[in-house]
């Protein structure tokens, strides 16, 4: 089996730059590196995708979207994440469960129970292998994403509400050391990057730097 690797938090954090850096540094590595996202990754999941952040499903209820998440994510394991593993390349996801903890289970509020029965019925024992949580404080990652572009269905939430996403991402680090770890994420880029090296490196899933 391949390695499973994901990246998660919240709006502004730099995931998009940082997922091309870890695979550069995966690649180097000699990993053939498979790299998709959440929702999404798969015909069905783009779809659901869309409904899902766009604004004209701004009254969806929060069990739909919880729902329209493992939905999305049962195609994405059936038809990509799955296979990819098998063939023993390594996935490196941009978002996964970790992120419906954080912002079904911490900002919606919703009953952490049966988003983790969902997890072992769609999953089964599959979990990541390492995940990387951007971290910075919820003022830091609006300001950067605000610069970005127009804000979708979720990101134009309040900063209450993404202040309970970051806590739960830290409390999951909290829980899981053993596979999830936190990065600094409100320094420079290189700063950031020297960090995320070195938790590849401390999580065995490169042997030596690459850079």
């Amino acid at each position: 089996m391949g390695k499973f690797i994901t990246l998660e938090g919240i709006e502004g954090v730099g995931k998009t730059s940082n997922l091309h850096f870890i695979k550069e540094l995966l690649e180097v590595s000699g990993h053939d590196c498979v790299v998709t996202r959440e929702p999404g990754g798969t015909n069905l999941g783009e779809s659901l995708r869309e409904i899902l952040l766009s604004h004209t499903e701004d009254g969806m209820s929060e069990d739909a979207e919880l729902l329209m998440m493992f939905a999305a994510r049962a195609e994405h394991l059936a038809k990509v994440i799955l296979p990819a593993l098998e063939n023993n390349q390594t996935v490196l996801c941009d978002r996964f469960t970790e992120a419906t903890y954080a912002y079904q289970g911490g900002g919606r509020q919703l009953d952490v129970d049966s988003i983790s029965d969902l997890e072992d019925w769609v999953q089964g024992d599959l979990r990541p292998d390492l995940t990387i949580i951007l971290d910075a404080p919820v003022e830091i990652g609006r300001a950067r994403a605000g610069k970005r572009s127009e804000p979708d269905r979720i990101e134009k939430e309040q900063d209450d509400f993404f202040q309970r996403v970051r806590d739960t991402y830290i409390s999951l680090a909290e829980q899981h050391p053993h596979r999830i770890c936190l990065i600094d994420a409100s320094v420079d880029l290189e700063s950031v990057q020297k960090q995320i090296l070195s938790k590849l490196l401390e999580y065995n899933i490169i042997d030596a730097p690459v850079c």
